[in-house]
């Protein structure tokens, strides 16, 4: 959690730093709603709105947020990706997802295509950000594959088709 001693600005207001650095620190860390940060404080006893809490974000959060970032570890050598379609004012897009072995989020792109050179874009901005794993865990669609073998050909590649919804 961030040192909250470091946040000057936070005087003068009517709770104390520890639990407005607590607040914005779940709602960063967590990927809390406002009202779940609420909950966690009625249950520490401390009484405060949704829409303060808010006002704590908007104001601290830029701060919690660069130090969240700054602090997570590196990401596992194995990388599960995925995409999802989605809908955007009516129109379909896709949602490509790249998750480590950990389960920490490593990038999300929404790209209107699901080809070879959409994938090719979400691999080089992901290894761009991250460097190389040391495997590739993915579904069946073969523009994984196709990207892959363009950008870094000895990399390890696993596909599988996941969870299929069938009755045990």
């Amino acid at each position: 959690m961030l040192n909250t001693k470091d946040l000057s600005r936070i005087k003068g207001f009517r709770f104390p730093r520890s639990v407005i650095g607590y607040a914005v620190w779940a709602y960063h860390r967590f990927a809390l709603s406002l009202r779940d940060v609420e909950d966690l404080l009625a249950e520490r006893g401390v009484t405060v709105s949704y829409e303060t809490i808010r006002d704590w974000v908007s104001r601290f959060g830029h701060q919690f947020a660069a130090k969240i970032r700054r602090d997570r570890s590196a990401p596992a050598d194995k990388w599960h990706l995925d995409e999802v379609v989605i809908q955007i004012k009516g129109r379909s897009h896709w949602l490509w997802r790249a998750v480590d072995a950990k389960g920490d989020v490593l990038e999300i792109l929404i790209q209107s295509r699901r080809n070879k050179a959409a994938a090719r874009r979400f691999l080089r901005k992901l290894m761009k950000r991250w460097g190389q794993p040391r495997v590739l865990v993915t579904d069946k669609l073969r523009s994984y594959g196709t990207a892959k073998r363009e950008l870094v050909p000895g990399l390890g590649h696993w596909s599988h088709k996941g969870f299929c919804g069938c009755r045990p």
